[in-house]
């Protein structure tokens, strides 16, 4: 199961260490387009923005939705969210760790300041 989780959050934070993945992601976040929308905000042909979107869709942070002709993407708020609560936890681990160094650094320096005397 952990292996999962972990398979998943590489794939969330490989979709979002692109530039125009993460733009798109913003874009589909207000309101759901459709690829053919997408491409046209982007100096790159159609297959390329299909391809991102497909990075993204597999990443599980969007979904696509058949509308008619079209097929809609939009942002699946629950995997964002996902995401963000990892980030969450990997932030406080890091606080943690640096609050650790500098009780160790200030104990240091006490234990220095008692020594001179």
């Amino acid at each position: 199961m952990e292996a999962l989780l972990a398979d998943r959050a590489d794939a969330m934070f490989h979709a979002l260490a692109d530039r125009t993945r993460r733009d798109i992601l913003r874009r589909v976040m207000t309101e759901g387009l459709s690829v053919s929308d997408l491409a046209s905000g982007y100096d790159m042909s159609f297959a390329a923005v299909q391809k991102h979107v497909a990075v993204l869709e597999r990443a599980g942070l969007i979904s696509k939705q058949r509308v008619g002709r079209e097929q809609r993407a939009r942002a699946e708020v629950d995997a964002i969210r996902s995401v963000s609560a990892l980030l969450d936890e990997l932030e406080e681990q890091w606080r943690s760790r640096v609050q650790r160094i500098d009780d160790l650094l200030a104990a240091e320096e006490l234990e220095s300041n008692r020594s001179t005397r």
